[in-house]
């Protein structure tokens, strides 16, 4: 088939890379303009856009997926149907209907769960199992359309939105070369959603992240996990005094024995508020208390550093005893 590609970070390379190696040809990619990045706020290409000159591909930069100047570039590609992978825009009906295949979508989550921007991030904030993959044709509501196939992804007590996003873009690859070749054959079953189960992922932003101390260990865990490596789950220092209102991103949280939800944690240090520091200490790191129970800090990033272990940065502390955090 003839593919015309949307998509703008990584998560998008491995069903490129999947569909040449299938024998798919790549017509043209659709991506964001470039972005100014860096301290120099120079301008940056998109990972796809990256991909797509190495490949000799050609690369569409619409400002918005509606123009009518953009459609009619894209035509003159003859794709026989659209793939989309975290493009980052919603697209129009004259963009989704413009192959005779029409559009489909590599999504992160098993619809109709977390629909929306971020379902990598929410399934591990919400303490999810498994996560996985959906390929679903577009319709204009928003992830909406019947599911031509999916493949289910585990969530283990320590993966990471990291870890979860490189696992189920491999995947999304995978399932989206599968579903293709059932389209070319006949093959393909598309299945409506049941809307009554829909959940939703909106964008997570920097706000979002804050960490609540007040939640429960293994509640603050998987948010420190879900926001691992961005927006990374952050805090604010409420003591030493010179240190006040400094952000401290987190993460790596303890589990099981490490104290992410220890039961002996809660009554050591019963009556200690949320977001005290329970235990500074330069070899073993941090441990803060929660609502309920303490958690293990594995690594921080303060404002203006680089990420490293707890355990080097309270050595870094002139009184380590001090540290609170808001």
């Amino acid at each position: 088939m003839r593919v015309l590609f949307w998509g703008t970070p990584e998560f998008g390379l491995p069903s490129l890379e999947a569909m040449r190696a299938a024998g798919h040809e790549i017509a043209g990619i659709v991506t964001n303009p470039d972005r100014p990045a860096g301290r120099g706020r120079r301008l940056r290409a998109s990972p796809v856009k990256v991909w797509a000159l190495e490949a000799g591909v050609p690369v569409l930069q619409p400002a918005r997926p509606g123009d009518e100047e953009f459609l009619a570039a894209a035509r003159r590609l003859r794709p026989d149907i659209s793939v989309v992978a975290a493009y980052g825009r919603l697209l129009p009906r004259a963009a989704l209907d413009l192959p005779p295949l029409g559009s489909l979508n590599v999504h992160a989550s098993l619809l109709p769960e977390l629909r929306g921007a971020a379902p990598i991030n929410w399934a591990i904030i919400r303490g999810h199992r498994e996560s996985g993959i959906s390929i679903q044709r577009m319709v204009v509501e928003l992830d909406a359309g019947p599911v031509l196939g999916q493949t289910r992804i585990p969530i283990s007590a320590t993966m990471t939105a990291g870890e979860l996003y490189r696992e189920a873009a491999e995947a999304g690859g995978a399932r989206l070369v599968a579903v293709l070749d059932d389209l070319a054959s006949g093959r393909s079953v598309e299945t409506p959603q049941d809307d009554a189960r829909a959940t939703w992922a909106p964008k997570l932003d920097r706000e979002a992240a804050r960490i609540d101390w007040s939640r429960p260990a293994a509640e603050v865990a998987n948010r420190l996990r879900g926001c691992d490596p961005w927006p990374a789950a952050w805090t604010p220092l409420a003591a030493p005094a010179g240190l006040a209102g400094t952000r401290v991103q987190c993460f790596e949280p303890g589990v099981g024995d490490a104290g992410a939800d220890d039961a002996g944690a809660g009554s050591a240090h019963s009556g200690v508020s949320p977001g005290s520091v329970v235990e500074a200490d330069p070899a073993r790191g941090l441990r803060v208390a929660t609502g309920s129970g303490a958690i293990a800090i594995g690594a921080v990033k303060p404002a203006g550093r680089r990420r490293m272990s707890a355990a080097e940065w309270v050595r870094g502390l002139q009184d380590p005893k001090e540290v609170r955090f808001g």
